[in-house]
């Protein structure tokens, strides 16, 4: 089970960005990255190449960010909290935020 998933509010935690909050867009994890909406936004030259309709000039798109750069948002306060886990009586695990206790899924 991931302690960060697509769809979460994430925080940036350190480098250009710190403080800015964004929303998981996807999470590479053998790489142990995620895309975050809005954050680590990069620009690349683009050349045409063949017939191939590709979007050309410069494009403009967001990298991943490294894991350990970004902590999720707690639900009650939204200040960053680390992600633990808890097995309910019925077994089925869940996320749970540190700081508050509170139940991130389900």
């Amino acid at each position: 089970m991931q302690r960060v998933r697509k769809g979460d509010t994430v925080e940036v935690l350190s480098g250009d960005e710190r403080g800015q909050r964004g929303q998981v867009h996807a999470v590479l994890p053998k790489e142990s990255r995620v895309l975050v909406s809005g954050i680590n936004l990069v620009k690349k030259h683009q050349r045409r190449t063949g017939n191939v309709k590709t979007q050309t000039g410069i494009i403009e798109f967001e990298a991943p960010v490294h894991l350990s750069n970004l902590a999720y948002a707690d639900p009650k306060d939204g200040k960053p909290t680390k992600v633990g886990f808890k097995v309910k009586d019925d077994g089925s695990r869940v996320r749970v935020a540190k700081r508050s206790g509170a139940e991130i899924d389900g």
